[in-house]
């Protein structure tokens, strides 16, 4: 008689953030777009520190931008744009609220990113474009879809390798969005110098399954029932320490054509640091 192999134990995430430190990540974005044979890269880059507070029965969550740069051109010969952009993102500090269990309440004072960039922009600049993107309701609904994109039905219940967990997200690609059902499917434990972490596998979805399971359909409901961009692929992979709670790191590859265009974008993010708060 030969056992049957036993199953792995559920993965359990609950939402533990720390308290009383710095968490300073480093966030990587590039985007490639093709027409024609030709090719343009550009490349942003920044630094963010992140601190949790408990508020409310549950936590406000506080990011500032000290440093971020931007640069166009191949990864080896590309030159750096100086921007006052990176002066607007340093002014203001991005503050959410969430619930107890990691759940996104509401963007906290969302006007201060609009008022940094009226302070900011050099006399005689058209800010209309950024004005929009930076506007209250545009900057809370893109704050919100990234959070839920990240970690929307990851914390606070017993998780199973193999098991997929859904949600939509939007990609801005030139003047068109590319829309996706983001599946995350768990791979399992890693150990990191955070201490032990959930892996997960990422890959898009450009188009409704048939035999959509309930969950995810009520994913795409949750979000509009946005029309998804055929086509679209994805893949990458995030890694979230579970003991206390730190995005180990996360990278994200989508690639999809728009208007006879193909575009690359890869977004990397990876924790530098845990600091105890200066007091």
């Amino acid at each position: 008689m030969v056992p049957a192999a036993a199953p792995p134990p559920p993965v359990r995430l609950d939402f533990q953030p720390p308290v009383d430190r710095v968490l300073t990540e480093t966030v990587r974005a590039v985007r490639v777009v093709e027409r024609g044979g030709t090719s343009l890269r550009e490349e942003a880059e920044a630094t963010t520190e992140t601190r949790f507070t408990p508020a409310e029965g549950g936590w406000l969550l506080a990011q500032a931008v000290p440093r971020s740069r931007l640069v166009r051109g191949a990864a080896d010969a590309g030159t750096e744009v100086d921007t006052w952009v990176d002066d607007v993102l340093a002014r203001f500090t991005l503050r959410v609220r969430l619930a107890a269990d990691g759940t996104f309440v509401k963007l906290v004072s969302p006007d201060s990113a609009l008022e940094a960039l009226r302070q900011g922009g050099p006399t005689g600049t058209d800010l209309a474009t950024l004005e929009r993107f930076f506007g209250p309701e545009a900057l809370e609904a893109r704050t919100r879809r990234e959070w839920e994109a990240k970690y929307a039905g990851l914390f606070a219940r017993n998780l199973m390798e193999g098991q997929r967990i859904w949600a939509v997200d939007v990609l801005t690609v030139g003047e068109a969005q590319v829309a996706y059902v983001l599946e995350r499917t768990v791979q399992g434990t890693r150990d990191t110098e955070y201490g032990d972490a959930l892996v997960l596998s990422l890959r898009c979805l450009g188009a409704m399954p048939e035999d959509a399971p309930d969950e995810l359909v009520e994913a795409w409901e949750t979000a509009g029932r946005p029309p998804l961009t055929p086509g679209v692929t994805c893949e990458g992979e995030q890694v979230v320490a579970r003991g206390r709670f730190v995005p180990v790191s996360r990278t994200l590859t989508v690639k999809a054509a728009v208007a006879g265009e193909t575009w690359t974008v890869t977004t990397e993010s990876r924790a530098q640091g845990l600091q105890e708060e200066a007091r």
